[in-house]
Parts: C-alpha cells; sequence; structure tokens
C-alpha cells in the first residue's frame, strides 16, 4: 500500500509558528501614509498656497502610528503648518487635521476636505 501523506510525520513545525499577537503587533509596523487622493487634496491647497507666495517648501513624515505634511515659509524654519493624518483617531475626532506652528489644532475632522477648508481665504467687503 502506497503512503499518501506529506512527508511531514514525525517533523516538529512549531519553531516556525508565531504567537498571534506578535503576529499583529508585525503587521502593524507599515507606516501611515497619505494614499493617491489624500495627496491630490493637499497638494491643491499646497500649490495654490506656493502661487500666492506664502509657502516654499514641503516635507512628508510617514510614521508608525501618523502621516505628516509639513508646510514651510522656507526651508531652514519650523513648519507653519502640519497637515496630520492620524488613524487612531478616525472613530474619535477624526483621522486629519491642520496643527499650527505653536501646536494649536486649528481644525480636526473626518474629511480632509473640509479639514483642509481652514485654508481657504474669506471673501470681505471692502469699504468704498
Amino acid at each position: 500500500m502506497t503512503d499518501l501523506g506529506s512527508g511531514s510525520e514525525g517533523r516538529d513545525d512549531s519553531g516556525n509558528l508565531i504567537p498571534l499577537g506578535e503576529a499583529r503587533r508585525a503587521r502593524t509596523k507599515l507606516p501611515i501614509t497619505f494614499d493617491r487622493r489624500e495627496l491630490d487634496q493637499i497638494l491643491r491647497v499646497y500649490g495654490r498656497m506656493v502661487a500666492a507666495g506664502e509657502w516654499r517648501d514641503y516635507a512628508i513624515d510617514h510614521l508608525d502610528d501618523r502621516a505628516v505634511f509639513s508646510v514651510y515659509r522656507r526651508a531652514s524654519e519650523v513648519p507653519l503648518f502640519r497637515i496630520v493624518k492620524d488613524p487612531s483617531l478616525a472613530r474619535k475626532q477624526g483621522a486629519y487635521s491642520v496643527v499650527a506652528v505653536t501646536g494649536a489644532i486649528l481644525k480636526r475632522g473626518h474629511e480632509l476636505p473640509r479639514v483642509l477648508a481652514v485654508f481657504d481665504k474669506k471673501l470681505r467687503l471692502v469699504g468704498t
């Protein structure tokens, strides 16, 4: 009679097993990133502000717990604003926020376009 087994009888594969908690931690080690749609919306605002002469440089950081798009007036300065994506806050205040140079949160929300609206210029009535 022919043995139809896989040939692994008697072999101990328990050394290849990873505890579930460790596997989940390993899976979450990927950095948080902005997707293409989010970057398109952010870069649209950035381009408008560059054209207005207010911003000149930017940096993108993809960290373990959040993604940050920082905007600068000059490359050698601290960022004027930081656009932050923090998925851990998605069910609470919202994953997106705009943070000023002072650390104050100017706007926070669940939808990026509404958060980026903080950079929209408001029309004012000019007296004649």
